[in-house]
């Protein structure tokens, strides 16, 4: 999904998103593997999490296959950027074949991006890619949607918002054999301050895997060391009741 109409209300309509706890779960994850010195941020997206990363002294590569996303993040990294001596590039590229000129010590993808991956072996060849452009001892950090969440959507379907500026009607269909879910998303955005608005049209499809398909598919790509949490919190367990789950995995 690349998102081209969304980009430009995207931050808007994720105002409430938990950056700062992605942010936190990273350093953690630092603190107890290692800090590096250079980062791969897969699915960044309007570059949120990268602009906060490379805030923290590191140099962030942000990949993501949307050029719309990609112009703004540029944009707000160009903006925010300060003297932590971090520093922060973007490329489009997808995650299943992401490469940089050297290797790194840590990726990261986060937001469930990876859920956007459809089929088995589109996860495979993510993970076998990330592995080829760690360096050893690198360190992968990602998160995905639980099954449980996903029916959440679901079964509490349809969500509408009606505001001034940005209106949508947002209506789910759900696959229980596949663990897959398709939103259907009708957003209207109002243009300058006049009553007129824009459609925008968007279908987004993601799908959930089991907790050990991701640790068996890990393992297969080459990963040693494997930690399962849940839910932003390094000590909860990744079970069934879990709505995010969170993987640390170490080349």
């Amino acid at each position: 999904m690349a998102y081209e109409g969304l980009a430009q209300v995207y931050d808007e309509l994720m105002a409430d998103m938990p950056y700062d706890r992605w942010l936190a779960f990273t350093l953690e994850g630092w603190r107890r593997y290692g800090r590096p010195g250079r980062v791969a941020d897969l699915g960044c997206g309007t570059g949120n999490l990268t602009v906060a990363l490379a805030g923290e002294g590191v140099h962030v590569t942000g990949i993501d296959l949307s050029p719309d996303m990609l112009a703004i993040a540029r944009d707000k990294w160009e903006t925010l950027k300060g003297d932590s001596g971090g520093e922060a590039m973007f490329l489009e590229q997808d995650v299943r074949f992401w490469t940089l000129p050297e290797p790194v010590e840590c990726a990261v993808s986060y937001c469930d991006t990876l859920n956007y991956l459809l089929e088995e072996d589109d996860v495979r060849q993510a993970f076998r890619q990330t592995f080829s452009q760690l360096k050893p001892g690198g360190l992968f950090l990602f998160d995905m949607h639980a099954p449980a969440r996903l029916r959440e959507y679901a079964h509490n379907q349809p969500y509408m918002l009606d505001d001034d500026r940005i209106s949508y009607l947002w209506t789910c269909e759900w696959d229980e054999e596949r663990l897959e879910i398709e939103h259907a998303i009708t957003l209207f955005v109002r243009a300058g301050d006049g009553d007129l608005y824009r459609r925008i049209e968007e279908c987004h499809r993601q799908r959930a895997y089991d907790r050990e398909f991701v640790v068996r598919e890990l393992k297969a790509a080459g990963f040693g060391e494997i930690h399962a949490a849940a839910d932003f919190d390094w000590n909860k367990p990744a079970d069934s009741s879990a709505r995010r789950w969170f993987f640390a995995a170490v080349k």
